[in-house]
């Protein structure tokens, strides 16, 4: 049997070049957490389906805007408690 006379691994014939020094890490906080996110999308939701059904039953487009805003804006501090 024949000893390798490298014991080591060999050196790699091109080096990988360095990565930028933050990689991997965001440059800046994200401008919403997950938490905000999820509650003012469902309140979205909840506002376009309030105001849909509104406007299905009296076929008045301000009034189903007003309904649709109204139901958003009054459920989010009820979903932030219930998905907190």
């Amino acid at each position: 049997m024949a000893r390798d006379p490298h014991p080591h691994s060999p050196i790699p014939a091109r080096p990988e070049p360095p990565g930028p020094p933050n990689a991997g890490m965001p440059a800046e906080a994200p401008l919403l957490s997950v938490h905000a996110a999820v509650v003012f999308l469902a309140a979205v939701i909840i506002g376009l389906v309030m105001g849909g059904l509104m406007f299905l039953h009296d076929k008045s487009v301000p009034a189903a805007v007003a309904t649709g805003l109204v139901t958003a804006g009054g459920s989010i501090p009820v979903l932030h408690k219930l998905i907190g």
